[in-house]
């Protein structure tokens, strides 16, 4: 297995897995309904505050199955592994650690700055 394959493997895996928990965790986000009856403010508060839990990792996730999606389309393309900023050669070990990476370590750093 080269390591364009090895890298594909990783990612579609992690893709997959990905959406395999989305349906949980768009419930996760859905509306709360307590019965202010029989449940206090308190859980009310917790509940909302899981919503909001979910919903932000729905977004998250959401957003590392777009840049999944996006890798492995690029994968087909002559210019994966080349940083999106610089177009020097990502270090293939970087690619190995996050086959959704597109900057190479120096544009990276530079950004954070």
């Amino acid at each position: 297995m080269t390591d364009r394959q090895r890298l594909r493997h990783r990612a579609r895996e992690e893709l997959d897995s990905l959406l395999a928990i989305e349906d949980t965790g768009r419930q996760a986000g859905g509306t709360v309904e307590l019965d202010q009856s029989r449940v206090g403010r308190l859980s009310r508060m917790d509940a909302l505050q899981s919503q909001a839990v979910a919903r932000a990792s729905g977004e998250r996730r959401q957003q590392r199955i777009h840049a999944l999606r996006r890798a492995l389309r690029e994968m087909d393309a002559a210019e994966f592994g080349d940083c999106q900023q610089c177009g020097e050669e990502i270090d293939p070990r970087r690619l190995e650690n996050d086959p959704a990476v597109t900057l190479c370590i120096a544009c990276a750093s530079a950004r954070e700055r």
